[in-house]
């Protein structure tokens, strides 16, 4: 969100934290910040924040604090004594020790986005819906109160749920209830999980990743791989003189007298020319013993078996000398560079034939949901696979490499499975990401002990993203399940996988300058189609339907648009595939 002056934002902070002694939970730190600071981060900007709870004497004179009545009479209680005025607000508790602007602006962003929803409730990593950590419409929160009678102690937040609700998936919804709570959060760190925009993604995920193990490997077997070592050469280029053109080889001073052998590429007589002889030789040929220079054929006339240069004829040498591309031991890629057909050549030229690689990543694809039917005729409620075809395209085009495909039903323990049944270095899923009752993901990981680094990306489209490091280091990167979002987001993060679990050098991103920027700008980041017109600027498509790829055909790029940018603002271009 851009502004948030028609937001307000109630703290709860006077819990009796009854499972943790009766301490003054918001009072706790975690990562050198106190609870109820990093709640008051979180709402920062917003039109009001009030702070339900005992009185602190350290808190700005902004913040609005209230008791509620009888103190420590339960989050309810405390909603009522807020009674906020504006159209929107935010309630949160001040024991989530990782909730962050991301995460306000996700529940009123997903509310927005429903015009029927009264209220967008926060889902944690392990399936469990916090209904204090939400977004309200504030008549509807009114209303809900005002249903309860004045009957508001001790009530539990479920008395409050509306009919109309959506859920956000945010890993930030960890809260601290028992000292168990409260030690494990110590041990984590929110800026490991919580990514702003995609560019901090892409950091986050590179240096959370273990790297694949280096392997020495043929040069002919290293194609997509990264360099682990230099590629060094291991002869000089050229190994001895040769021709640089058709022409013919000279010794000394001219006229030459022209001797009958010729000099081919390949050839490996023993041809010696003595002073003034000359011999003709092909372009790429090694210079005979003796030779002291190769003249082109534009450049000499023949007359009577003689060889001579013309007279307005520069006065050079056509030769190539040995080492003049590079000398044995020169270093020609740097490790942390991929293995492109290039590195492979140059590889060649200077003799090597084997090289020391990590990867390629080798990448396991599933996407999910009952409904999806990629073969044959659909039956009622099912829709037709259009992503799965074509998605190891843009997987290879991120310079992975495909090992597998699959289709995972929308079962309790499916992902379970497929966490132990493939070896692959990355699992890419489509759908599962999102808070509703079939999006699996997020409890498998947990169930699974995978550390998630990347949590809900503040882009659109794809902001439920995930990303995760399963115990043995394979990555598991999670896309929303529209296939729009699912390209845009996987041409965002899949290349920082790379990168990180093979240590390859990021590429420099392709930038161009946005002729209609304020027309597609939004208040967070927006991955859009994009195009050249015939006078070479780049314009974003403003509007797109996300269900099908036709929107992204004429299309070259997926540009990344931050907010607040203007027409002519250079952004990021993520290339297609072609």
């Amino acid at each position: 969100m851009s502004t948030l002056t028609h937001v307000e934002a109630v703290i709860v902070a006077g819990g009796r934290a009854t499972r943790m002694g009766g301490v003054d939970k918001p009072a706790l730190t975690v990562g050198g910040r106190r609870m109820l600071d990093t709640a008051l981060g979180a709402v920062e900007g917003c039109a009001r924040v009030t702070v339900v709870g005992p009185h602190r004497d350290d808190l700005d004179l902004h913040v609005l604090q209230i008791q509620e009545t009888p103190p420590g009479a339960g989050p309810v209680a405390a909603l009522a004594a807020a009674d906020p005025v504006a159209d929107l607000v935010v309630t949160l508790a001040a024991d989530l020790p990782f909730v962050t602007p991301t995460t306000v602006t996700a529940l009123l962003e997903a509310l927005n986005e429903d015009a029927t929803a009264e209220a967008a409730f926060a889902v944690d990593d392990t399936g469990r819906v916090q209904f204090l950590l939400a977004a309200w419409r504030t008549p509807a929160l009114a209303a809900r109160l005002d249903s309860l009678g004045g009957d508001v102690a001790n009530r539990p937040m479920k008395a409050l749920l509306p009919e109309r609700y959506v859920t956000v998936s945010v890993s930030e919804a960890t809260d601290c209830d028992t000292p168990a709570d409260l030690e494990a959060a110590r041990a984590g760190s929110a800026t490991a999980r919580v990514a702003a925009d995609p560019d901090r993604a892409r950091r986050i995920l590179r240096e959370a990743l273990s790297p694949l193990p280096s392997r020495t490997v043929p040069v002919e077997e290293a194609r997509g791989a990264t360099l682990a070592a230099p590629l060094v050469a291991v002869e000089a280029l050229p190994r001895v003189r040769t021709s640089a053109m058709d022409g013919y080889a000279v010794a000394g001073d001219g006229p030459w007298l022209l001797r009958n052998e010729i000099r081919y590429a390949g050839d490996g007589g023993s041809l010696t020319l003595g002073d003034g002889e000359a011999a003709r030789i092909a372009t790429g040929a090694h210079l005979p013993a003796g030779a002291t220079a190769v003249v082109r054929d534009e450049f000499v006339r023949m007359e009577g078996g003689l060889v001579s240069r013309l007279p307005d004829a520069p006065v050079r040498d056509d030769a190539r000398r040995r080492g003049e591309d590079w000398e044995s031991g020169t270093v020609l890629a740097e490790a942390g560079t991929a293995v492109s057909p290039a590195v492979a050549s140059a590889a060649a030229s200077g003799e090597v034939t084997e090289l020391r690689v990590r990867g390629p990543l080798r990448v396991h694809i599933v996407l999910t949901g009952d409904e999806i039917r990629r073969t044959g005729p659909l039956r009622e409620g099912q829709t037709r696979d259009s992503l799965g075809p074509v998605l190891p395209d843009f997987v290879r085009w991120c310079g992975a490499t495909v090992v597998g495909e699959g289709h995972l039903r929308d079962t309790a323990d499916g992902f379970d499975a497929l966490f132990t049944g493939t070896d692959a270095d990355a699992i890419v899923i489509v759908g599962a990401t999102g808070g509703g009752a079939a999006d699996q993901l997020r409890g498998a990981l947990a169930r699974a002990g995978a550390q998630v680094v990347v949590e809900r990306v503040r882009c659109k489209p794809g902001g439920s993203q995930v990303a995760a490091t399963l115990p043995d280091g394979r990555a598991v990167l999670g896309l929303p399940g529209n296939p729009v979002a699912a390209v845009s987001t996987l041409l965002v993060l899949l290349p920082a996988i790379v990168d990180g679990r093979t240590l390859r050098t990021p590429a420099t991103p392709v930038t161009a300058p946005l002729a209609n920027a304020s027309e597609v700008v939004g208040d967070i980041t927006r991955l859009l189609p994009a195009r050249q017109d015939v006078q070479g600027r780049w314009l974003c498509d403003n509007t797109i339907r996300t269900a099908h790829l036709a929107g992204l055909i004429g299309r070259s790029a997926i540009a990344v648009v931050p907010p607040g940018a203007v027409d002519g603002d250079r952004v990021e271009l993520l290339p297609l595939p072609r």
